[in-house]
């Protein structure tokens, strides 16, 4: 059994929920490989460069000046800090992006029907799962930004849900595999305002009705996206919950039936 877990920019951008998720995560026995977003932080420094962050269905368009800063944020401050954070936990972390040994290659998603600039899809084939498993194997800790690249010298900006998913599913071809979203709400919620309302379960005909209906939307999307895709290509078991929950079993699970 191998853990992806996934954890999302609001927990990033809190320095005591982050330390408590952590400290989960380090402790979390058996093998694990971490994947992080930090789109909050992204946003704050271009906007503070005089950059307007733009959003399209929970997705960053990541123009030229736009991959320069999620770069430096993502494969820099922000994986270093959950690094270094990680060691002084004793769980002995390594920082990565996609490019390092050419793990996690994408292709540039094409601009029909929305250009989005920089932004690489993956083909979970393609996900160098050997690769991984040796560095698993030989006792350290993946630690994943949410950058990949194109095989052709330029970065892409790959969403963080797609890259846990796109790994759980090629971990999954040899072994069991459990992936968890952990962000700061308990699952998915029926009610955005009401952290009581979680929905236990989502299948693929109660996921078409929630986005039907407007229940989910905006950043929740390409999780629950990815989730149930990962469910149809294997991986053992698929949740959403909140970060301080990660060794509990509360929160969302996605399941075909």
């Amino acid at each position: 059994m191998i853990n992806i877990v996934k954890i999302g920019g609001n927990v990033i951008d809190d320095p005591a929920l982050l330390d408590t998720f952590l400290r989960e995560f380090a402790a979390m026995e058996g093998a694990k490989v971490l994947v992080h977003g930090g789109g909050k932080e992204a946003s704050r420094l271009s906007r503070g460069m005089g950059i307007e962050p733009v959003m399209i269905g929970g997705r960053r368009v990541t123009d030229r000046p736009t991959l320069d800063i999620v770069t430096m944020v993502y494969a820099g401050l922000i994986n270093k800090r959950i690094v270094a954070m990680l060691q002084s936990m004793g769980c002995n972390a390594v920082g990565l992006s996609g490019a390092d040994g050419n793990v996690i290659p994408a292709r540039r998603r094409s601009p029909e029907p929305v250009d989005y600039g920089y932004v690489g899809d993956i083909d979970p084939a393609e996900v160098d799962a050997e690769w991984i498993e040796a560095l698993v194997d030989s006792g350290r800790v993946p630690v994943f930004c949410a950058l990949c690249h194109d095989r052709a010298g330029s970065i892409l900006n790959c969403n963080a849900d797609s890259i846990a998913a796109a790994v759980a599913q090629a971990l999954s071809r040899k072994q069991t595999t459990r992936l968890t979203y952990c962000f700061e709400k308990p699952g998915v919620l029926a009610d955005i305002d009401d952290d009581s309302s979680v929905i236990p379960l989502v299948t693929p005909e109660i996921f078409g009705r929630l986005k039907a209906d407007g229940t989910v939307g905006s950043g929740m999307l390409p999780k629950l996206e990815n989730a149930l895709l990962s469910a149809s290509h294997g991986v053992g078991e698929v949740r959403i919950c909140r970060a301080e929950d990660l060794g509990g079993n509360g929160g969302t699970f996605i399941r075909l039936d």
